[in-house]
């Protein structure tokens, strides 16, 4: 049965590849979508890991600040400090946006990032580097992500400033899959929250027109209110590190019953994002997967079909000389499954050789593999019936006699 089925691959061996080239391209796609969502998930991880933080102490009634905006003043900070059991906590903020390159070979160009703005040594900071040195002036200098395509000394336009790059690091990268720009905290709250120059003059008129905050007999309190309107002390959240020992819940049970917080742990951040944020491209991926798995399928009982018709008259001089069905159908679901096996070689090399350069991060597991395999077994399989069906139809006296 086995030499049958070998002989007859062969025998139509240039179908035979450019079919499981064309199978294996699909598959490679199948696996390739697989990845991105498994790297999807370990990109959110990643954000959670990198932090450092036990708790995100968001703004109440949002679903922190990742998957929500998020906005809370940055005194919440110390408040937060006094309680026990806390470590460590710090203001962060983030915003996803547009980077220019200012400087260097490439001018112009424009990468999606997401801004942190963190205070040095406390949560929130990038954890290590790459190259180059951390930030350690109050303004004006940034360390990235590798991702971003930046190197060290290039200069990088952020809203109305520029910043200098001065350390890169890895794996630091937002839910969504883009990477990190870390700046001061000072910087990164004038790049979210600041007004624009012109609102800040309009504000300005408006306020000098109000006799009841411009008042000559109050001297200074027109510059106070006007200096409190160009300020800005909103962040997006406080990431809080809680001390050794001491439970997450416990520390977050106060600060739940505090106006307008609230408190997340590790856990309930990681279902936010992969639960929820993520589900929605999950589901379209796993429609797109079903869509591949159906078209291959197709594809295999055309391909396995065709062949079976075209060797009609062989077949029923096996059944004439005293073949068993069985032997005949083993013998189709041979081709079929090589054939599957030959696509699945292909796309696992395919997958492997484009995840490096593909838009978004590809994990590709081995576990992944090994059921797309399976799959690709079951699939070849089940369309393998059809021609199966077709071979023990035949009648030998007609198919030879005619």
């Amino acid at each position: 049965m086995i030499s049958l089925a070998g002989r007859d691959i062969l025998h139509a061996w240039g179908k035979f590849v450019l079919t499981g080239i064309g199978l294996g391209l699909l598959i490679g796609v199948t696996l390739t979508m697989a990845g991105v969502y498994r790297g999807m998930v370990d990109d959110a991880r990643a954000l959670l890991d990198n932090s450092g933080a036990d708790l995100w102490v968001v703004q109440q009634d949002t679903q922190g600040p990742y998957a929500e905006a998020s906005s809370l003043r940055d005194d919440v900070v110390r408040s937060v400090r006094g309680l026990a059991g806390v470590a460590r906590a710090a203001n962060v903020t983030y915003l996803t946006m547009q980077v220019r390159a200012s400087g260097g070979h490439a001018a112009g160009r424009e990468v999606r990032a997401m801004i942190v703005g963190f205070e040095p040594g406390q949560p929130g900071a990038p954890g290590y580097l790459v190259a180059g040195r951390h930030v350690t002036r109050s303004h004006y200098e940034a360390v990235v992500d590798v991702r971003t395509g930046f190197t060290l000394g290039q200069r990088i336009r952020i809203r109305r400033h520029d910043y200098t790059v001065v350390g890169l690091t890895q794996r630091m990268v937002s839910s969504g899959g883009d990477p990190m720009v870390f700046i001061p905290l000072k910087d990164a709250q004038e790049a979210q929250f600041l007004k624009d120059n012109d609102a800040i003059l309009n504000d300005r008129a408006r306020t000098a027109a109000n006799p009841a905050l411009n008042r000559p007999g109050v001297p200074g309190l027109l510059e106070a209110i006007q200096a409190s309107q160009a300020a800005n002390h909103n962040v997006n959240t406080v990431l809080v590190q809680v001390q050794p020992g001491v439970a997450a819940d416990s520390v977050a049970a106060p600060i739940r019953r505090w106006k307008h917080l609230e408190a997340y742990t590790r856990a309930q951040m990681e279902e936010i994002l992969v639960a929820k944020l993520i589900a929605t491209s999950a589901k379209q991926i796993g429609m797109f997967l079903v869509i591949l798995a159906i078209v291959s399928a197709a594809i295999v009982a055309f391909i396995i079909y065709t062949m079976t018709l075209g060797k009609i008259r062989e077949i029923a001089v096996l059944k004439l000389i005293g073949t068993r069905n069985r032997t005949i159908a083993g013998m189709i679901l041979q081709q079929a499954l090589g054939l599957g096996l030959i696509g699945f070689i292909v796309g696992k090399v395919a997958a492997t050789f484009w995840a490096p350069i593909f838009p978004k991060y590809v994990l590709l597991e081995v576990n992944d593999a090994l059921l797309g395999l399976a799959a690709v077994m079951v699939i070849c399989a089940l369309a393998s019936t059809l021609a199966i069906r077709a071979a023990l139809s035949v009648d030998p006296a007609a198919a030879i006699g005619g």
